[in-house]
């Protein structure tokens, strides 16, 4: 078994978590995983996410009914807005005389 962050090989059990799945740490870097992780976000709650955030709802709304921890959608929110551009360009309306 590897590290997911560091790829080293020096793995040691660390627990279980909450499902009694095994729970590693790495001794090289510190990092806690498990072996398989199954709790992806499906692209449909996404899709769905993308949508919630143009209205008036706040995070933990959104969180809560969608089904996703508020510190995932934290850093969801975080990475589109570091993809989208910083600068928009606007062209202003001639103005008729």
């Amino acid at each position: 078994m590897q590290c997911p962050s560091c790829h080293s090989e020096n793995v040691i059990k660390n627990g279980r978590i909450h499902n009694h799945k095994p729970k590693f740490a790495c001794k090289a870097c510190g990092r806690q995983f498990v072996e398989n992780p199954q709790n992806r976000i499906s692209e449909d709650k996404k899709a769905l996410i993308d949508k919630l955030l143009l209205e008036s709802i706040s995070r933990a709304g959104i969180a809560r009914v969608v089904g996703v921890s508020e510190r995932w959608l934290h850093s969801y929110v975080n990475q589109k807005y570091k993809e989208t551009p910083p600068k928009v360009q606007v062209k202003k309306p001639k103005a008729s005389a």
